[in-house]
């Protein structure tokens, strides 16, 4: 009897699929795939076999095998690599132990519900929403020769302070300008993690004594790795994407500097 009726449980379970019904799935499953494969793996698996070719770009019978010839010249050859990625590393670093957790910090005092919370959400959210166009024409009115912080520091345009073609400068300069959009981007990111923890989380966290510190550690942090892994991915992304050209920093004046900024 047992028997019977654990067949008669299997063939209710056992899910038929018709031809329409096998169509359809295909559809589905098949249509990504084509997509994804098409336009992800191709291009990448294509792209590292272009890498040891060497190719106008133009005319696939113009391709020819070149080896291990392109690697040697970069890292043999091309000394402004190791100067481009020196500047890539700082520019992770400074991401990772400065703007991304300022974006933490903001975000958690804005879901503390401060006074004023729902204004410092929008000015410091402002940032992401302007174009880099705007963005540019606003650091430019203050950082340039004669704009407002030579002025407030009461400098003449002669011994104004080049912050965009300096070298003592303009790495940082640029740095800070990218982190005003980042942290905004990174404060809305974790106050939608935050505002999805149960309450009862912290409730329970402060009937056993801890403290606002322990809390966080303890409690939201750990309730946040699913955001705290975007973010992290976005930071390392965003970080080493975001100038092709940071080596030029270190030899550029203003005019090639401001093309990097969008200006």
């Amino acid at each position: 009897m047992k028997t019977a009726a654990t067949d008669t449980k299997t063939v209710r379970r056992r899910r038929f699929f018709s031809s329409r019904d096998k169509i359809t799935l295909g559809f589905f499953i098949g249509i990504p795939t084509f997509l994804h494969i098409a336009l992800v793996w191709f291009p990448a698996v294509a792209t590292i076999y272009l890498s040891f070719t060497y190719w106008t770009g133009i005319r696939i019978e113009d391709i020819q095998w070149a080896g291990l010839a392109n690697y040697e010249n970069i890292f043999f050859n091309t000394p402004i690599f190791y100067d481009a990625l020196r500047v890539n590393v700082i520019w992770l670093l400074w991401f990772f132990f400065i703007a991304t957790p300022l974006g933490v910090l903001l975000a958690y005092q804005i879901d503390r519900e401060i006074r004023g919370h729902k204004f410092y959400q929008s000015a410091y959210y402002l940032p992401v929403v302007l174009s880099l166009a705007v963005t540019g024409i606003i650091w430019n009115f203050l950082l340039r020769p004669d704009g407002f912080v030579n002025g407030l520091l009461g400098l003449p345009i002669a011994e104004a302070i080049s912050f965009f073609g300096d070298d003592n400068y303009n790495i940082w300069v640029i740095m800070i300008m990218a982190s005003w959009r980042h942290i905004g981007y990174i404060m809305l990111l974790y106050l939608a993690g935050l505002k999805a923890i149960d309450a009862s989380l912290r409730e329970a966290a402060a009937l056993d004594g801890a403290t606002e510190w322990q809390t966080f550690m303890k409690v939201i942090l750990p309730a946040m790795r699913p955001v705290n892994i975007i973010i992290l991915v976005i930071t390392i992304i965003e970080s080493l994407r975001a100038f092709d050209g940071l080596h030029h920093l270190r030899r550029s004046r203003w005019t090639a500097d401001s093309r990097c900024i969008g200006l």
